[in-house]
């Protein structure tokens, strides 16, 4: 392992590795093994994982990027793109670096999936998106960013780093500023969007806090951390990587990839991406559906 530790070409970036290396990778199994020997088959595993952090480490180089300058849309570029090596396992990596705070605002699935596998992925995303629209049992923050990844396949990282001003009102009509071009909110979306808005300046007048954020975390004038906005959102019952994944797949059927990129704020290869495997599988999706739906 050390040999792949030194192989990184910049000092920085050897000491994250060895880091990562000693202090997670190893020390792991050990406390597990509750003092016996390592087992080969977990220093393979254990190298698999530094190897991903090495590949994600040297793209970055080539990107003139680091981890602590690294945003989700660079990392989705990575995830997408043809020399990415490893991904799975890179997730392991970048989830140490965002807890060691090496990293921030990122998100990556801790579960592999590669898009909807049934008719039924959308149907229980348009379930969960009904019972957010309509439960005031729920708190109204919750409510609102459940829908911005439900419907706008959002990830918990940027939906952490919106302020106030991205949401705006222009004659009756509400508008989020998700990518370059905004987006126009549906009534009930748009009465969640405005009453947080409302509720944050409020608090801001009133002295509490003067943060911008749409999203406040605990600590002053900082946003809520992408982690803990993830895990909100799964106490609602989301599956973080499966529900965004069904929603970027669904809209890339209706969008051309220009403008998902555009509106959605995500990386043009990315879109391209999603497009491609919509446009390949979606003549076989749409089929299950209409078979299950002559079935009923």
């Amino acid at each position: 392992m050390k040999n792949l530790v030194t192989s990184h070409a910049t000092a920085e970036g050897r000491k994250i590795l060895h880091r990562y290396a000693t202090w997670h990778l190893l020390r792991r199994p050990r406390r597990r093994s509750r003092g016996k020997e390592t087992t080969y088959y977990q220093l393979q595993v254990a190298r698999q994982h530094l190897r991903a952090g090495v590949y994600l480490l040297d793209w970055l180089e080539g990107q003139n990027l680091t981890l602590a300058t690294c945003r989700q849309a660079d990392l989705e570029r990575w995830m997408t793109s043809e020399d990415a090596r490893l991904r799975q396992e890179a997730g392991n990596f970048v989830r140490w670096a965002l807890a060691q705070q090496i990293a921030r605002d990122l998100s990556f699935p801790a579960e592999r999936w590669n898009g909807p596998s049934q008719p039924m992925d959308d149907e229980a995303r348009w379930d969960t998106a009904r019972r957010l629209l309509h439960d005031d049992t729920l708190k109204p923050e919750d409510r609102l960013a459940g829908l911005l990844l439900l419907l706008y396949a959002q990830w918990p990282a940027a939906i952490s780093r919106l302020t106030v001003d991205h949401i705006e009102e222009t004659y009756g009509t509400v508008r989020i500023h998700l990518g370059a071009v905004p987006v126009e909110l549906p009534a009930l979306v748009a009465e969640l969007a405005l009453q947080q808005v409302a509720a944050r300046r409020s608090h801001a007048v009133l002295g509490r806090t003067d943060s911008p954020w749409l999203f406040p975390g605990g600590q002053p004038g900082r946003p809520i951390s992408a982690w803990a906005m993830g895990e909100r959102l799964r106490k609602l019952g989301i599956r973080l990587a499966q529900a965004r994944s069904t929603a970027l797949f669904q809209l890339a059927t209706e969008l051309p990839a220009a403008v998902l990129a555009r509106t959605l704020g995500i990386d043009i290869t990315v879109a391209v991406k999603w497009q491609r495997a919509a446009a390949g599988d979606w003549a076989a999706y749409a089929a299950e559906i209409s078979r299950q739906k002559k079935d009923s």
